[in-house]
């Protein structure tokens, strides 16, 4: 993926250093650059890279149900023992994840599960209104899709368990219509052969293209003055006059320092004096060229766990859950797992033109981290969004800006990394 901004050498110091140039650290860069701030970018690869150009390109502002939740924790055993469930374990890793699954048991009981759902209503009612913000700021108005975004439950029984979760969005302000099987037949002609009842959410936006979505942001944050380094940082602590940041490539001591390095966060936030349960969730997509687009939104098959989302000449089949590390290489029955369900819906689809595995930073509760380190001053953290990287990039930006700045974030409150 082209870079819009240049990677040159490392400043010796700095005011702001952000740790990792995906979607949040881009938007993070942007919004304080635009605040008159002096910025550092830095991330080992091309920014906007990883799960941020590789996400199912949906601003998800209805996603406030917790990955942990009743309905999972009771599906949990079947899930974990079905190897083409939509949520997978990589037994090998099972010895390393113990603590993170357990943590997540205990915020999968309903006390938990409404507390999670509540903090994060709070914060994706403004995500919307961010959003609209930086897409003056970076120029994105031509990749914003406004059709809404589709569920749809090809079996009764699906639907039903559904329910709990549908009662809290709607108490939680969260727009949403149940449709009938012709409903969905009129928005989406070619899933009129399934019966299928559905849940459109209206107001969610989808991006047409991820990675031209990434370039831009780039774009903006250079134009505005943001220097991007290449390089990997590995050694993070308090040093006079902020906070020194040293690794291959890298000796740079910044006055703040933002981590935003996405699943690679938890390393960097221990250096910090903060152990947060980050772990890593693994997502994958496969990508089919299209003559034209076969649906008019993301469409998720929820008993499937994955979205297909039509973009700029291709559809994009994105999603699942596969808990495995960092380390393991693809696992091809993700890959098969993805294509023979998207088969289900247009058989007729030619051979995928790219297959892709990233990595979504994930805690047990489903909040990302949002504020202050406990114990070094200086340091910001603003990662763990798991699937809404790409939804709340924005907002989170605002909070670290207004961190930084000294303003009220109350919002943030939610997400310190003192809850654990």
């Amino acid at each position: 993926m082209p870079s819009a901004i240049a990677p040159s050498a490392a400043p010796k110091s700095v005011e702001i250093a952000i740790v990792g140039a995906g979607v949040v650290g881009l938007a993070t860069a942007l919004r304080l650059a635009g605040e008159g701030r002096e910025v550092l970018l830095i991330d080992p690869n091309e920014p906007g890279s990883g799960a941020s150009f590789g996400n199912a390109g949906t601003i998800a502002e209805y996603a406030c149900m917790p990955v942990g939740n009743p309905g999972v924790l009771r599906a949990l055993p079947k899930l974990l023992f079905d190897r083409d469930s939509p949520f997978a374990l990589r037994w090998a890793s099972l010895f390393q994840l113990s603590p993170w699954l357990t943590r997540f048991v205990r915020q999968s009981l309903p006390a938990a599960t409404r507390a999670n759902a509540l903090a994060l209503a709070d914060l994706l009612s403004e995500a919307l209104p961010a959003w609209g913000e930086m897409v003056q700021e970076a120029g994105l108005q031509d990749l914003m899709r406004r059709n809404g975004c589709l569920y749809i439950y090809r079996r009764e029984g699906d639907f039903a368990a559904s329910a709990d979760g549908r009662t809290l969005r709607a108490e939680l302000g969260v727009h949403q219509q149940v449709l009938s099987a012709a409903e969905v037949a009129a928005l989406e002609p070619r899933l009129a052969g399934f019966r299928a009842q559905g849940l459109l959410f209206p107001d969610s936006i989808n991006v047409s293209d991820p990675r031209t979505v990434m370039a831009r942001l780039a774009a903006a944050a250079t134009a505005r003055g943001v220097q991007f380094v290449r390089a990997n940082v590995t050694g993070l602590a308090a040093d006079t006059g902020g906070v020194r940041l040293c690794g291959p490539g890298i000796a740079t001591t910044a006055r703040k320092v933002v981590i935003a390095a996405g699943a690679r966060s938890r390393a960097l936030a221990a250096q910090a004096g903060d152990r947060i349960p980050l772990d890593t969730e693994r997502g994958y997509h496969l990508e089919f060229p299209t003559a034209a687009p076969l649906l008019n939104r993301p469409v998720c098959p929820v008993d499937l766990g994955f979205y297909m989302t039509p973009m700029e000449g291709r559809l994009r089949v994105a999603g699942t859950v596969e808990l495995g590390g960092l380390t393991a290489p693809p696992n091809p029955r993700r890959m098969a797992l993805l294509d023979r369900g998207v088969r289900q819906f247009f058989p007729d689809l030619g051979r995928p033109s790219s297959e892709w595995l990233g990595f979504r930073p994930s805690l047990p509760d489903s909040r990302p981290v949002i504020g202050p380190s406990r114990r070094t001053p200086g340091v910001i953290h603003a990662f763990g969004h798991g699937h809404l990287g790409l939804t709340l990039a924005p907002i989170t930006a605002r909070l670290v800006a207004d961190l930084i700045a000294g303003r009220a974030a109350p919002l943030a409150a939610p997400f310190a990394a003192d809850r654990f």
